[in-house]
């Protein structure tokens, strides 16, 4: 392997031929490989299936979990959430097994009433604008675009998004109501918020007054190392300069339990959770509490929850380090042709490939059986400027399918820049 920018013309176009021989060979294999959603594998859901094996409903209160009532969720669970997210049993609501649809259904709210600090519905702004930093999670981007939001890019750093930049805009303009984030090895590039970018979030000067600051915790206790990462927790920050109405924080137990079957929490200021409440309540009487009083038995408080990750880890660690291995042996000697991300935790790495040549990986990894998120999906509208950035997720394959889908995806890298390169050489 050699230096592909030092190449000539003819070193080029033999490399090529080359890479494309191999690719054939994986053509050949028929795979049917998928790193493209962050999902957990069937060894870590199997590692909660004892929650099922309950049959008392009651909790400790003398509640039954089995009826109607509780609309901010059972007192054991909303302890549970507090515990974890570092805030109190009062400033917790506890829902269903998503915390996607508390973040739809808070900027619903937004939308069609407004919160109690508008001068108006959402809706009813007509240059109403959302920020976005990038590269960030689809999924997020896709609520707000859409209830009809112009998403903002802000660039993302090692410690966060670009705080100058965040200030600025939000100081500046009043159709800007908010900002998604995810604060702890954040999806896709693994980063977590800096003691100062947190603290410059919970003081910050905003235009609007109903600025909202939705701050999901997906990844608070997925951590891929012994270091247990411990962040500064917004909503008390927040409390300090008189903003905690600003914070929405949410997590759930998705890749901690079952994704499709776990338990979705808010941390939000007392007067918040009194007006979210009073939405919620026309919508629906109560969340699944048997499955709150399940997750709460199971897991019983923050240190139980760390313990099952640390299962969790023995499982991921292998997988994460497969990925880097094989980018390091096959990437590297090729010189800078791509750069990745090296979290310490959560779900992801991000790939950064030469600009352009993005699209053109993914598309011949899906050629050859491989199902990557699709190119530009972690920017708004799917559109990344630079047609660099690959979302990685090495958590649902086995070890040795992600050992093939890295050498396969390194095959796919090579093979692109070099066609670029011979492109670039033509013109």
């Amino acid at each position: 392997m050699a230096n592909y920018l030092a190449m000539n013309r003819d070193e080029l176009t033999a490399e090529k031929a080359a890479l494309e021989a191999e690719y054939k060979k994986f053509q050949a294999k028929g795979l049917k490989l998928n790193m493209a959603r962050g999902k957990p594998g069937p060894h870590q859901m199997d590692l909660a299936m004892d929650l099922l094996k309950m049959n008392d409903y009651t909790t400790d209160a003398g509640t039954d979990a089995r009826n109607y009532g509780e609309l901010e969720g059972l007192q054991e669970a909303r302890v549970l959430f507090a515990d974890v997210f570092g805030v109190k049993p009062e400033e917790v609501f506890v829902g269903g097994n998503s915390s996607l649809q508390l973040m739809y259904n808070l900027v619903n709210i937004g939308y069609v009433f407004g919160f109690p600090e508008s001068p108006c519905p959402w809706s009813q702004v007509e240059k109403r604008k959302f920020l976005c930093p990038v590269p960030g999670y689809d999924r997020h981007f896709a609520i707000t675009e859409e209830f009809g939001f112009e998403l903002v890019s802000v660039p993302m750093t090692p410690n966060g998004p670009d705080m100058d930049i965040v200030e600025k805009l939000v100081a500046e303009d009043p159709d800007i109501k908010g900002i998604w984030c995810v604060p702890q090895y954040s999806n896709p590039d693994g980063y977590t918020y800096s003691d100062e970018t947190i603290e410059r979030f919970a003081k910050m000067k905003t235009a609007a007054p109903d600025f909202k600051i939705f701050w999901d915790e997906a990844y608070i206790v997925h951590h891929l190392t012994d270091e247990i990462i411990e962040t500064p927790v917004l909503l008390n920050e927040s409390k300090k300069y008189g903003n905690e109405n600003r914070v929405f924080m949410f997590t759930s137990t998705s890749k901690i339990t079952f994704p499709g079957a776990g338990v979705s929490a808010i941390a939000c200021s007392e007067s918040s959770m009194k007006y979210i409440c009073k939405r919620f309540s026309v919508m629906i009487i109560s969340y699944d509490k048997m499955n709150q009083l399940r997750h709460v038995r199971f897991l019983k408080n923050k240190e139980g929850v760390l313990a099952h990750m640390a299962k969790h880890r023995r499982r991921l660690v292998p997988c994460f380090d497969a990925v880097k291995t094989a980018f390091k042996n096959n990437l590297i000697p090729c010189g800078d042709i791509a750069h990745w991300t090296d979290p310490k935790g959560g779900y992801f790495i991000s790939l950064y490939v030469m600009p352009g040549c993005a699209k053109r990986v993914a598309g011949l990894c899906k050629d050859a059986g491989l199902t990557l998120t699709g190119a530009g999906s972690a920017y708004p509208y799917h559109k990344d400027p630079q047609d660099s950035h690959l979302r990685i997720a090495p958590t649902y394959p086995s070890l040795d399918e992600v050992e093939t889908a890295s050498e396969l995806l390194c095959i796919c890298v090579r093979l692109a820049v070099a066609e670029k390169l011979l492109a670039d050489k033509a013109d």
